[in-house]
């Protein structure tokens, strides 16, 4: 390029400048906003970082003033982003922080270390493969807040669909370059009900539409709650094969509990399951195999399952480490948290909305078979040394689906010839158990968990043979 051209093109470039100083257009402001996002370097991160990250609020409700709060992680750079798919992650609970589990100890790019105050990288994060949108859902979990205080009482799974949609809309027009990019789900436990709920709303609403925005494409969940009385049947016969629970007790939570809602039983499954959590003694149900974290004494003993933040296991107490690093102010102020509108620590899960859940369906299995019929790619795994919400349960609600059968029960192999685990393949609907892993699959087995990944987007069958 010559002086002249230069001169020329410098100019140009100067009025194009001043045009958008003088007169911004919508998508300027746009990306403005994005950029007030941008997480410019984390409290202790290592110097080693290739790929961007964007932290901040999207209100899904402005009248009673909700807000919920998001963390990106996109691709690295050399992984090229822009071609990767968009992946949305929910943790359960309910009332679970989906910063605190799934993008601290499970699939983000970070660890806490055990001081507190440095990170480290995550050798198998799940955005080697995908951006990674990790959400804080219902409003009150996290770093989510909401300025209805009566939010926080009133809480169910009707409005914490609706709000994860409202925010899933409005966060793409924060980030328009995501847009008709394949999108999925994926998450845990009571993300069983979360995530069917949602896809169930997006489907719905991208019906008819040839190029829809959120370009929905399929879900990956993991020891999910699906069904109530499978969930009951086939997690109480986990508890006595593996020798967990004495007879008697087996056959008062066979009597009393199948039809028991699962998160808050009542009457006589109530005293069945008191006994079955007193046998349980100190083994870590989220992981039997594991040494448990004694972070609040032993196991809790009371009429509820045990909490997830009041029992760990793996890596003793990973999300005590993450909570001493969230409530630092020069986290929260790199995240873009106002924790001014929390008014309390940050905690990795809320007792006070899982206490005041207001509605929760018995089962999932009529979404499922919706779903299904749309063509939606769905994923199920189950860790296989889970006793919250076990592999026998789970297997019990797939099989009341009566698919039909594509590749029939195997063992998948790893990239290192091993057992991974077992599949099934059905019409419809791909099962996959993780050998050793617990409730938390990538936090217990984060290479199985990375691989498992891998092909679910790909969308081919875990391999039976070593892969080529």
């Amino acid at each position: 390029m010559g002086k002249q051209n230069k001169g020329l093109f410098s100019s140009l470039l100067c009025v194009l400048g001043l045009a958008i100083v003088l007169f911004p257009s919508p998508v300027s402001a746009i990306f403005k906003e994005q950029e007030k996002d941008r997480i410019i370097k984390l409290p202790g991160q290592p110097p080693n970082v290739n790929f961007s990250q964007y932290s901040g609020y999207i209100t899904v409700d402005r009248k009673a003033g909700r807000a919920l709060f998001y963390w990106l992680v996109e691709a690295p750079v050399d992984r090229q982003p822009a071609s990767k798919p968009l992946v949305l992650w929910l943790n359960g609970g309910p009332g679970c922080s989906s910063v605190a589990y799934g993008a601290s100890e499970e699939v983000g790019p970070f660890r806490v270390r055990r001081d507190g105050k440095r990170l480290k990288l995550n050798p198998y994060a799940w955005n080697r493969e995908a951006n990674i949108l990790f959400l804080d859902s219902p409003a009150g979990v996290g770093f989510s807040y909401t300025k209805t205080r009566e939010d926080i009482y009133t809480v169910g799974d009707k409005r914490t669909g609706k709000d994860a949609y409202t925010f899933l809309v409005n966060w793409f027009v924060r980030f328009p370059q995501y847009k008709h990019r394949p999108f999925y789900l994926a998450g845990e436990s009571y993300a069983g009900h979360y995530i069917p709920e949602l896809c169930q709303v997006i489907v719905r609403g991208n019906k008819g539409v040839k190029n829809p925005i959120i370009n929905f494409k399929g879900f990956l969940l993991g020891n999910p709650l699906i069904d109530d009385y499978f969930d009951n049947i086939g997690t109480h016969e986990y508890w006595w094969n593996h020798g967990l629970i004495s007879d008697s007790t087996y056959q008062d939570l066979k009597k009393f509990c199948p039809h028991e809602t699962f998160l808050f039983p009542k009457n006589e499954c109530e005293s069945a399951l008191s006994r079955a959590y007193s046998e349980f003694a100190d083994v870590n149900p989220y992981s039997i195999y594991s040494s448990p974290c004694f972070e609040s004494g032993t196991l809790k003993r009371n009429l509820q399952l045990p909490l997830p933040w009041k029992f760990r296991g793996v890596d003793e107490c990973v999300v005590k480490y993450t909570k001493v690093y969230m409530n630092r102010l020069d986290v929260q102020k790199a995240l873009h948290a106002d924790v001014s509108l929390i008014n309390h620590p940050w905690a990795s899960c809320s007792s006070v909305i899982r206490g005041k859940w207001s509605d929760s369906p018995k089962s999932m299995l009529p979404i499922f078979k919706e779903l299904i019929a749309a063509g939606i790619r769905i994923w199920v795994y189950s860790g296989d040394t889970d006793a919250i919400l076990p592999l026998t349960a789970t297997r019990y609600s797939i099989g009341s689906l009566k698919l039909e059968t594509n590749i029939s029960w195997y063992a998948w192999l790893d990239d290192h010839f091993q057992v991974g685990g077992w599949s099934q393949v059905y019409k419809g609907l791909t099962y996959v158990t993780v050998r050793g892993a617990g409730h938390e699959v990538p936090l217990s087995q984060p290479r199985l968990a990375l691989l498992l990944f891998n092909y679910f987007l790909k969308n081919k069958p875990l391999p039976a043979t070593m892969p080529s």
